[in-house]
């Protein structure tokens, strides 16, 4: 059996040309290898720092969005309660105005009224005192006709005067 032997020739020139290789990456090659990665991990906490100002600046923006949306339902239920109240106020102003001006109408109603039904009562007073003067014109000339008549309306008159 045969053991390899490494020769030492081969050896030697391999970790010459290992050691050249070494040398002209690290000269050319290495400094642009990593400042490329040095400049991809800047890049990176840039593009990480940014994402995070980003989240805090879009957790801000929804505490506003919040905030003004708290105010903007405040605003709209206080303009509702005012719209609710002004409402509520026209109509019990109408309704009182209605009710002055029924009150109004009823007592000028009534004032109405009072007035015709005095005028009534005037109008039949004064009829009743014509057909009473037109009765007591007829009997009279009824009882003024007759002489037998005439003499007893004067005894009945004469006794009625000495009783009072």
């Amino acid at each position: 059996m045969d053991l390899i032997k490494p020769e030492i020739g081969l050896i030697f020139w391999t970790a010459l040309t290992f050691a050249i290789l070494l040398f002209v990456l690290r000269k050319f090659a290495w400094k642009p290898i990593l400042g490329a990665v040095g400049d991809r991990e800047d890049s990176i906490k840039k593009a990480l720092a940014e994402a995070e100002n980003a989240r805090k600046e879009m957790q801000n923006l929804q505490a506003d969005n919040e905030r003004i949306l708290k105010e903007a339902r405040a605003e709209r239920e206080a303009m509702l309660k005012d719209a609710r109240d002004m409402k509520n106020k026209i109509v019990s102003d109408a309704k009182e105005l209605a009710q002055v001006e029924a009150d109004k109408m009823i007592q000028q109603a009534q004032a109405t009224i009072e007035s015709e039904k005095k005028a009534a009562v005037t109008d039949i007073k004064n009829q009743v005192a014509n057909l009473s003067l037109e009765i007591a014109e007829k009997v009279i000339k009824e009882q003024l006709s007759n002489k037998d008549k005439q003499l007893q309306l004067v005894e009945s008159m004469l006794g009625d005067i000495k009783l009072n």
